[in-house]
């Protein structure tokens, strides 16, 4: 075969390992050597910590649910580090420390990025578990006491939620009627959950995770992911990462295109940074449990964009007619997500195959700005937006 044959085989089957086999094989080990999860009665000291920046809108209600969970309350205590709040934050904070002595207030005078305030909010943190959560989600009533279980399994060093997009009163009657999310979406939960299944999953759900508070590290000042980094820390450190799916946090999607690009930029941006300052995630004699699945989901999913750039050129420069079908099949696909741009900005519904195409083809794109991001040291987390606080 000619180099161009050679580039458009090669790009091919790194995508379909990708997307396709590499999800075969991990259900395949979950299925024959699946460890389960010995989950039991565990109900100790919890500290729940929330950074929020700038969220006066939400902080009592999330409080207030937070207050109302199904769990010992003496063995709760909440701690919310306003992050150089300017709204009326940090004096929301104060009457609801004043009114609820379960509740703690840090305000620091500026704002220093997630990761700092996270470790502040640590540095208070008494209970044996801690659970990191945002300002604007809610979760079920039984969302604490089901991650609790898990940690009666003493390998279990950190246990993620499961993100449900919906309003909370209709899905906690039925919480799968109200899970609004697509087909790229419903596959990312399925891939998790096997990964968890077959030893640990890669990072967690950042709007509802805990950890055993002895293995916590202290991140990096300006750390996009914490929610990757902290768990990935935990399996190096030999305990498992797990995904628990009965505990439930509920959210609502972005509402803006441009909003829900700029936070996947800002995602993949982090895990390029989160490789930078963990390299040994990628490395089998410093992560023998995991590395196989960092490298085959987290790390390829970051190469694909490359790949499918050869894929095209390949298929114009090999000779032969499947090289040029192949190659007038693709122009058709990413025509079909250039019009599924256009069609959600004006605000209709799209087509399935249509909205297949414009997922995939912009989750790539943002893979090559995280790129560009990351390397203009932008993204850094010292900056709080709204699209880059949210967390799927």
């Amino acid at each position: 075969m000619s180099c161009a044959a050679w580039l458009f085989w090669l790009s091919l089957l790194f995508i379909v390992y990708t997307y396709a086999l590499y999800p075969i094989l991990i259900g395949i080990a979950a299925r024959i050597r699946p460890r389960p999860v010995r989950r039991g009665p565990c109900a100790p000291p919890v500290s729940i910590v929330i950074a929020a920046h700038n969220e006066a809108a939400n902080i009592e209600a999330r409080v207030e649910n937070l207050l109302a969970q199904e769990y010992p309350a003496d063995k709760i205590e909440i701690i919310v580090v306003s992050d150089g709040s300017t709204d009326g934050t940090p004096e929301r904070l104060e009457a609801l420390a004043r009114a609820h002595p379960r509740v703690r207030a840090l305000c620091l005078p500026a704002n220093q990025g997630k990761a700092s305030a996270l470790n502040a909010g640590m540095e208070h943190a008494r209970g044996e578990l801690v659970v990191f959560t945002d300002a604007r989600q809610r979760f079920a009533p039984d969302a604490l006491a089901r991650l609790a279980e898990n940690f009666a399994d003493p390998a279990v060093g950190s246990a993620s939620g499961e993100l449900v997009f919906g309003d909370p009163d209709s899905a906690i009657r039925n919480p799968q009627s109200t899970i609004q999310v697509g087909l790229y979406w419903r596959y990312e939960i399925w891939l998790r959950g096997r990964e968890s299944r077959a030893g640990s999953m890669l990072g967690a759900t950042g709007a509802i995770y805990a950890i055993r508070r002895e293995l916590y590290r202290p991140l990096p000042a300006g750390a996009i992911l914490d929610d990757f980094l902290t768990p990935m820390r935990i399996v190096l450190a030999g305990r498992r990462a797990i995904l628990d799916g009965r505990a439930i946090c509920y959210d609502r999607p972005s509402s803006c295109a441009d909003q829900e690009m700029r936070r996947k930029v800002r995602t993949l941006a982090g895990n390029f940074q989160a490789f930078a300052i963990e390299p040994g995630l990628l490395l089998p004699w410093r992560n023998p449990s995991t590395w196989w699945q960092v490298n085959s989901h987290k790390l390829a999913r970051l190469l694909v964009p490359y790949a499918l750039i050869a894929l095209l050129a390949g298929s114009f420069a090999a000779h032969g007619w499947l090289y040029r079908l192949a190659g007038v099949g693709q122009m058709a696909f990413y025509g079909l997500a250039a019009a599924g741009w256009f069609i959600e900005r004006a605000g209709r519904p799209l087509r399935r195959e249509i909205s297949f195409a414009y997922t995939f083809t912009t989750l790539n794109l943002a893979a090559v700005l995280g790129l560009a991001a990351w390397l203009r040291g932008h993204g850094t987390g010292t900056i709080w937006r709204k699209a880059y606080a949210e967390k799927r």
